[in-house]
């Protein structure tokens, strides 16, 4: 990887930038002072070991893999970036990649547990149905509370749109004992699915609050207040990757 390359991953600055500071000001790499911007730290296919990267003073470590929790508060788009609105990355202040997105979307108005990372592999497993990766919401609605008849509806798989059926899903009545709130469980993620899922079972109901409380084993960390983020622990970042291996085409493997 080539060093003008390798400090533009970790965020500092455009390639172009780049080799023009290199050129001129040099950067330090195993303590010797390099002025070529197409210097090679390593091979391709070699080990993720580096060598020190100093530039302007400061220690560069690469990290080839980064995952964050964020508690995403509402009115901020789940995107990478946006010319006009707030995106979830605005909400990540640190010194970071330049690669980063947001796993999956939440709607705008949608408050909880969103992973950003640059691992599009495992983001994709992740998200896709078949490898079975639960999302649990907590649900507010108004019209008209919930039921065991809804609950049974959702676990059929509910008809939501013209041309829409939702997988089976999971609606469990709240852990605060409120008959207008549940939590629901799905497998997938299309538009506006639970609002639609919900509006779909009748009785005027209509979604007027929603929080995403776990994605697959993580759990949304309690001490993150509102657009606050954390880096995952190790153990977090293990458990994700193997909530996922294995599973594909309805079944887990044997």
């Amino acid at each position: 990887m080539r060093i003008d390359k390798y400090l533009a991953d970790m965020g500092a600055g455009t390639r172009g930038e780049l080799r023009k500071s290199i050129r001129k000001n040099g950067v330090r790499i195993g303590g010797e002072l390099i002025f070529d911007p197409g210097y090679l730290l390593k091979e391709d296919g070699a080990s993720d070991v580096f060598p020190e990267v100093i530039y302007q003073g400061e220690l560069w470590q690469y990290e080839p893999v980064v995952w964050y929790m964020l508690n995403k508060p509402a009115g901020v788009l789940s995107a990478s970036e946006d010319r006009k609105q707030k995106t979830v990355l605005d909400l990540i202040t640190e010194r970071k990649r330049t690669d980063l997105f947001p796993v999956g979307r939440l709607d705008k108005d949608t408050e909880g547990l969103l992973l950003i990372t640059n691992d599009g592999d495992m983001a994709h497993r992740l998200l896709a149905p078949k490898f079975h990766v639960d999302k649990t919401y907590l649900v507010r609605t108004a019209g008209s509370a919930f039921t065991g008849e809804d609950a049974a509806r959702f676990a059929a798989g509910i008809r939501y749109d013209e041309a829409l059926t939702a997988l089976p899903a999971r609606l469990e009545k709240s852990p605060f004992g409120d008959p207008m709130e549940a939590l629901v469980t799905i497998r997938e993620g299309k538009f506006h699915q639970i609002k639609k899922m919900v509006a779909a079972l009748g009785g005027g109901k209509e979604v007027i609050y929603l929080r995403r409380i776990s994605f697959g084993p993580l759990k949304l960390d309690g001490a993150l207040a509102p657009g606050e983020y954390r880096r995952l622990t190790p153990e977090e970042a293990a458990a994700l990757a193997d909530c996922c291996k294995g599973r594909e085409h309805g079944r887990e493997s044997r």
